[in-house]
């Protein structure tokens, strides 16, 4: 029963779709433009050179000089194999869905288990810090300060989903093996990265070629689901659709306080990211409502971001489930913790702690080699290195709890 209403929904979904797309030619034909342009002119020139770089690394065995030494902070915390800080760290510098591209390559190379890919997946799926910072902050709300805040919920929320999907899948009974710990960790590195060349054996040109031909493939899918979500959007507005939709959000916002005016927001980043939150920063509400509106579309990242990661999962067995699970504790936990640092009068206050756009130093407007490095993937490195001491509490932690017998190590 459950499948045949679920055929039922989504022919009768793809029915009005297409009869509206008849009905309002003008409207789709202009949305897919916008998404084209959008793809074109954003999304193609900033990750092309990421996914490229990602395959080059991986059959040079960068990936597995990696793996092997955050193994110690990433199994401990997050429950998954070293590489998950190479994943991680992709996913902070170009944002989405890069970390969904990695994982399924590790996937499909056997670096990771079905469960292991999930809980990677689950809180790596961030978006860029320029994004927050630039796009978001600068560009839709005009305040540089408001990124710092928002930054440090969405990257905080980001690890709290983390260590709550550690313990997703405890009895999956697959688990890539654990690395042996004898000799020193730099030298097995090494070792592992050598080894990881000889095996893959292609040549610098074909692995340059391989990379090229696979990542156009990839972004291909990528933008036509943006062509298409765009499109769905804007039939949704122009069909009326947006006040049936807006019934349950309009009834939970008055249960817990919030602007009814951000409903409309809310039910736009449903679909987009870039949509929802340019809405939530016009909304007629109050700052803080607005800002953590916002934070919270961001994390949910939109179902044109999930189509794109179900677009580049496909020919694995990761399921999409658990990642829609984690993108709505994403939403909620950015929520909560936004508002929590808006009201706590910390727009001004993490300012010390992750910079603003607007307040760069001025030798960064044009900055050196050294300086655009350290200001667009010291966020990538930077975070795994500062998960540390972190990693180093937690890791005690789990071992007290596994001594008291609250659970077994899987």
């Amino acid at each position: 029963m459950r499948r045949r209403i679920s055929a039922l929904v989504w022919a009768l979904a793809c029915v009005v779709l297409t009869l509206s797309l008849v009905v309002y030619p003008k409207a789709a034909v202009e949305a897919a433009k916008d998404g084209l342009n959008l793809f074109l002119n954003v999304v193609f020139p900033s990750l092309l050179p990421f996914f490229i770089l990602s395959d080059v690394m991986l059959a040079l065995g960068v990936v597995h000089f990696i793996g092997v030494l955050f193994e110690p902070l990433m199994r401990p915390v997050f429950n998954v194999p070293g590489e998950g800080a190479f994943v991680l760290s992709m996913g902070l510098a170009a944002g989405y869905p890069m970390d969904a591209v990695i994982t399924a390559r590790f996937r499909k190379s056997g670096m990771c288990t079905r469960v292991e890919g999930e809980r990677m997946l689950a809180f790596s799926n961030t978006a860029d810090p320029l994004f927050i910072l630039g796009a978001v902050a600068v560009g839709m709300f005009a305040m540089p300060a408001l990124g710092r805040t928002m930054a440090l919920a969405h990257y905080t929320a980001a690890l709290l989903v983390g260590l709550l999907f550690r313990f997703y899948g405890l009895r999956d009974p697959e688990r890539t093996p654990q690395r042996p710990s004898q000799g020193h960790l730099l030298g097995r590195a090494v070792e592992a990265l050598v080894k990881a060349r000889q095996e893959d054996g292609r040549s610098l040109g074909q692995i340059l070629g391989d990379a090229i031909r696979e990542s156009i493939e990839t972004l291909w899918l990528i933008c036509g689901f943006i062509m298409l979500m765009a499109t769905v959007v804007t039939m949704v507005e122009a069909a009326g659709l947006y006040p049936l939709l807006a019934v349950p959000l309009e009834w939970l916002f008055a249960r817990i306080g919030l602007d009814p005016s951000l409903v409309r927001a809310v039910v736009i980043g449903l679909f987009e990211i870039d949509l929802g939150t340019l809405a939530a920063s016009q909304a007629e509400a109050d700052l803080v409502q607005r800002v953590a509106v916002a934070g919270a579309i961001v994390a949910w990242s939109g179902l044109s971001v999930h189509g794109q990661v179900a677009s580049v999962l496909t020919g694995t067995d990761i399921r999409m489930g658990p990642y829609l699970l984690a993108r709505l504790v994403h939403a909620i936990f950015a929520f909560g913790a936004t508002l929590l640092l808006m009201r706590s009068g910390s727009v001004a206050g993490v300012g010390g702690l992750l910079p603003a756009i607007g307040t760069l130093p001025t030798g960064l407007i044009q900055p050196g080699f050294w300086q655009v490095l350290m200001h667009r993937l010291g966020w990538a490195a930077g975070l795994p290195l500062g998960l540390a001491l972190c990693g180093s509490l937690a890791a005690i932690l789990t071992g007290g709890l596994r001594t008291a017998g609250f659970y077994t190590r899987r």
